[in-house]
Parts: structure tokens; C-alpha cells; sequence
């Protein structure tokens, strides 16, 4: 590409990394919350995944984790209060066009859904698949794996019980319109 002053790019293309699919997701979530903060509409925040160090060690006047380990299981990425309410839910992504693999939800996972369910809380999974994000409620999700004996859960499934959570300026994911839509209906 030719710039002006005759600078010339070179654009290489880049490689990604599967490990880290569901960062730009994550990430629009992660700016979301930080405008229903800002804006004093929820306290919604990422948790930290629990580690134990092991081994550190200083370079530069830095201190850098050589060595460490997941303390425990987390249970879903994000959690907090909305409208009086508890709320808990993870983002998943997945590559697959036709289904959600329900390898994506550990068993730890499903469990903590099925914890929030029966103590009053709002759960849900916001999935991203086919380049649409997906509001799929717990109750939902714990309906399906209750009652099909697939590994996956069908796009088609998605589209009839999921809301598709529209992308904006800001916030850039509003789920928590969604969430009123499906949990404060009469309020």
C-alpha cells in the first residue's frame, strides 16, 4: 500500500489463535459493563480466575509469574447486581456454523446455572456464533441438556429460544435490555 510521502506498508496476515477466539467478545462485554458502571445502570463485573503462584521471578526492576496454578475452577466470567437482582453469565464462542458444542460449558458451569436458577438469580450464556450474538437463558439451556441427548445444541434451537443482542457504539453489547425484556417484563 502507498501512503503519502511514498511510505510504503507491507500487510502480512495474520495467524489466530483458537485459545483466544472469544477475547473480541469478551471484550465488547468488558466495555458494556464498564458503561452500565459509568452510567450507574448495573454493577456487572469480570472475575478473575484464582491462581496460586508458585515461582517469580525480577527482571528489569519487574516482577514476572514464572511458575503458577488455577487455585480452583471458576464458575461463570461475569457476575453482579442489576436491578436488585443477582446476575451471572458467560460468554462462549464457537466457530461452528451449525451448533454450540456443550463441550464449551464445563459441568462445573452447568451446575452454577443451575445453582443461580434455583436461588432467584438471572443466568444466561451470551453466545456468539455465525457472527450474531445470542442471549440464551439458563433456564433454556438447562431445558435442552434436560431433554436432548446431543453434544451440541442446534442452531436452529438458537435461533428460535435466543435473543440476538444487537452490537452499538455504546454500550456495545446491551444485553441488559434483553434481560429486562425477559426478567422485568411488568416492571
Amino acid at each position: 500500500m502507498q501512503y503519502p510521502n511514498n511510505i510504503k506498508k507491507e500487510f502480512t496476515k495474520l495467524s489466530v489463535s483458537h485459545s483466544n477466539r472469544g477475547m473480541n467478545l469478551e471484550s465488547a462485554l468488558n466495555s458494556s459493563n464498564e458503561y452500565y458502571l459509568r452510567k450507574d445502570i448495573a454493577l456487572i463485573y469480570k472475575k478473575p480466575t484464582p491462581i496460586g503462584i508458585v515461582d517469580v521471578s525480577y527482571k528489569n526492576h519487574k516482577k514476572t509469574i514464572e511458575k503458577a496454578y488455577f487455585k480452583e475452577q471458576s464458575t461463570l466470567d461475569y457476575n453482579g447486581l442489576y436491578n436488585g437482582k443477582y446476575i451471572e453469565f458467560d460468554a462462549k464462542e464457537t466457530l461452528n456454523k451449525t451448533s454450540f458444542p456443550l463441550s464449551n460449558v464445563h459441568e462445573h458451569q452447568t451446575i452454577q446455572i443451575r445453582n443461580v436458577i434455583k436461588h432467584g438469580g438471572i443466568v444466561f450464556l451470551i453466545i456468539r456464533m455465525n457472527n450474531i450474538n445470542y442471549l440464551l437463558t439458563g433456564e433454556d439451556y438447562i431445558h435442552y441438556i434436560d431433554t436432548e441427548k446431543r453434544k451440541s445444541i442446534s442452531y436452529d434451537y438458537i435461533k428460535e429460544k435466543a435473543y440476538i443482542i444487537k452490537e452499538a457504539y455504546q454500550p456495545q453489547l446491551d444485553y441488559l435490555k434483553i434481560v429486562d425484556k425477559i426478567y422485568f417484563k411488568g416492571e
